[in-house]
């Protein structure tokens, strides 16, 4: 067991749920060496720690190496062939809220024919989820005359992740190899690993949210000032892409008049529900289930379903009203028309809680780190301010939006009569397309990870 010092720690550049593979193969005269390396995110480090505090980490990193060698499958010239573990190792890495990560590095052997060309496939053993998977292979006095994996690790072997590919990372698991004897010696220089692992990017206000629990102790005083703090940053980072502030604003288009009394249960629904998202996922990881990331990914999915439903409510109503526009004509006698019916209560409901189903994985690590320091309820309470905050951004991008479009309407009532009529006909009605568009799109998006 290597314990490496302590420095500033960052989140994973790959998410706190991932268990991240690569294997490299080396085939050498006699002999072919897989090294395979697994890092281990915040989640997976901390559901492993109490097996580790039982058997040790040596023993740990020992049984992780022996289901590796278990779980890959080789063949070479079409017999099954065994591999051994050789040596095994477990680096104890700092990550965000106070929880570990850790660095599994395994060396497994198996023996090749001598003298004599021959062919080899290999598959990787790991169960299918989210995170990075890469095989390499080199010939070490052996040549590879045919390959359908590169020979360099474009991740350096988990040490250093190419920003360009963490929102799509690899997935190879597999290698066919052709190997001839006979080549120059292979020399290798293996990058050390990083002592912390690297930042997500511009997510920022994520690391300030987690440091809350991690460095300091619980006073009153600092209690009050990191609620305070978890709310800014829950509405901070509701500011960066992807929080859900284009479906809040093509919604609130959509629906044509809010007031605050409209926008207000939409906020309390966002809380309640990614709070309560936040704690059954806490829950679920505590109880050391591995099925978190896949529960995440198929909230995702119900939560597009439920988005791309609420669009199409949003497009037949707005369709109606294109329809009652059509009937809107001058004349001397009084009548009432029915054109626009204020939003629902349960359709604000139905909506925030479709915007707040999906947990935020980080808001997740807080609660854990914040339970594995004794904290718990505390923690429970930073992810209720930080949803508070997301809240207050989501809804104030839909009010904000209705707002501009009451100055911009009663500017267009000014102006020519076409405008007017071609921007109540038609601006709701785009607005809720968005809509269906974008619920479609979190399907999609929810789906490509559920499936791999």
């Amino acid at each position: 067991m290597v314990l490496l010092p302590a420095i500033e720690a960052h989140a994973h550049p790959l998410g706190n749920f991932t268990v991240n593979r690569y294997d490299g193969l080396v085939a050498r005269p006699g002999h072919l060496r897989v090294d395979h390396v697994e890092d281990l995110a915040e989640i997976p480090a901390t559901q492993a720690e109490p097996r580790i505090k039982r058997v040790g980490m040596r023993s740990w990193a020992e049984g992780r190496c022996e289901d590796a060698a278990r779980g890959s499958l080789l063949r070479v010239d079409g017999r099954a062939a065994e591999l051994r573990v050789e040596q095994a190792r477990a680096v104890r890495r700092d990550g965000q809220a106070g929880l570990p990560t850790l660095r599994v590095e395994c060396e497994l052997g198996a023996p090749l024919p001598r003298g004599t060309e021959l062919a080899a496939r290999f598959k990787a053993a790991g169960r299918p989820g989210p995170g990075w998977r890469e095989v390499t292979a080199q010939g070490d006095r052996m040549t590879l005359s045919a390959s359908d994996v590169p020979r360099e690790s474009v991740s350096k072997r988990l040490t250093r992740y190419p920003q360009r590919l963490l929102e799509s990372p690899p997935g190879e698991d597999s290698a066919s190899l052709r190997i001839a004897p006979g080549g120059p010696a292979l020399s290798e220089e293996r990058p050390q690993a990083p002592a912390s692992v690297l930042p997500r990017g511009a997510d920022r206000w994520t690391q300030a949210l987690t440091g809350l629990v991690a460095r300091h102790d619980l006073t009153p005083g600092f209690a009050g000032l990191a609620l305070a703090t978890a709310l800014l940053l829950g509405a901070l980072h509701a500011l960066a892409p992807g929080h859900g502030k284009t479906l809040m604003a093509a919604t609130a288009a959509a629906r044509g008049h809010a007031s605050l009394r409209d926008v207000l249960p939409l906020a309390a629904s966002v809380t309640v529900t990614h709070t309560l998202g936040v704690t059954a996922l806490g829950l679920l990881v505590a109880g050391g289930s591995v099925a978190a990331p896949s529960v995440i990914a198929w909230l995702g999915v119900v939560s597009g379903v439920l988005v791309t439903g609420a669009g199409a409510l949003l497009v037949r109503r707005a369709w109606r009203r294109r329809k009652h526009a059509r009937h809107h004509h001058p004349h001397p006698h009084t009548h009432h028309h029915t054109h626009d019916a204020p939003p629902t209560l349960r359709g604000a409901l139905f909506l925030g809680f479709a915007g707040g189903l999906v947990p935020s994985p980080s808001a997740v690590v807080v609660l854990v780190g914040a339970a594995a320091l004794g904290e718990a309820w505390f923690g429970l309470l930073l992810v209720l301010a930080y949803g508070v905050g997301l809240a207050v951004t989501l809804t104030a991008a839909g009010f904000l939006v209705v707002r501009v479009g009451s100055l911009a309407g009663r500017r267009v009532v000014r102006g020519p009569r076409w405008l007017h009529r071609a921007t109540q006909r038609f601006l709701p009605l785009g607005s809720a397309c968005v809509v269906v568009a974008l619920g479609c799109g979190l399907v999609f998006k929810g789906a490509a990870t559920a499936l791999g």
